[in-house]
């Protein structure tokens, strides 16, 4: 069955909905759909009374680590926390209660060059059972994706493909992946990569990217046989959105799935 996975984006600090390809190094064009007056805290709460699990914090640029522990001790255990993350720092944001660290960029040179040997390094860190690789991805001119880093802003060499999610799916517990192109939009998932990663993925995958209704979580569900789970950012009303109500998502997740369906 496909499940709601609950986000708490950072921004400078504070909770945000952002477009997620207008996030770039220079600040400039960047478009904000929501910024919450209540802190990470408050979002992690709400998770943890709520019984939501697999939820994350992305960190987003510098200044968030402050409210992203903060976050962790509200839900110990309960959330997984990427954005920055490395070798070095990984340990210390498992012991700060986070479930598994998220890590991309620090697994490229900063051209966008595959680096295995991070790879390796972080997971003898860390054990593979508490990783997690975002393959986040834009698509590319062949109607395929490719792995993007740096805040979705550089293409990587790594695409997204079979061979690549069975390459590394034996170093981590599970894949995030954002759809960059439409994250942010709440226009609509990207209804190819959906299927596309429930066919070629080893290990559980959870989708980001443009989910706009309840309606899009069952469409989810149906298009990847419930292989795939969904979160859900922009379009929530719990961060100013009009076309879920959380309330209706908490309920999705803990329906009996034998039951009718949406």
């Amino acid at each position: 069955m496909t499940r709601f996975r609950p986000c708490i984006d950072l921004h400078e600090g504070h909770v945000k909905q952002i477009v997620g390809g207008t996030l770039s190094d220079l600040g400039s064009g960047l478009i904000t759909n929501f910024e919450s007056d209540k802190p990470a805290e408050f979002y992690a709460s709400l998770y943890r009374r709520d019984r939501l699990t697999g939820g994350h914090v992305i960190c987003l640029g510098p200044g968030n680590d402050d409210a992203a522990r903060r976050a962790l001790a509200a839900y110990p255990g309960g959330l997984q926390i990427g954005g920055g993350i490395n070798a070095g720092n990984a340990p210390d944001w498992l012991e700060a209660g986070a479930s598994h660290v998220i890590v991309t960029s620090w697994l490229f040179s900063a051209d966008g060059q595959f680096l295995p040997e991070r790879l390796a390094t972080l997971a003898e860190a860390v054990g593979r059972e508490r990783l997690v690789i975002d393959l986040s991805c834009r698509r590319t001119p062949d109607g395929g994706w490719t792995v993007c880093m740096n805040r979705w802003q550089t293409f990587t060499n790594l695409p997204l493909t079979p061979a690549t999610l069975s390459r590394l799916a034996g170093s981590c517990a599970e894949f995030l992946v954002h759809a960059a192109d439409v994250e942010g939009k709440c226009r609509g998932m990207d209804e190819t990569l959906l299927p596309f990663l429930a066919d070629h993925s080893p290990i559980p995958v959870t989708y980001a990217g443009g989910a706009r209704s309840l309606a899009d979580l069952q469409l989810a569900d149906n298009l990847t046989g419930g292989r795939v789970d969904v979160t859900v950012g922009s379009a929530l009303d719990i961060f100013g959105g009009m076309g879920v109500h959380y309330a209706d998502l908490v309920i999705w997740n803990h329906r009996d799935p034998s039951l009718s369906s949406v």
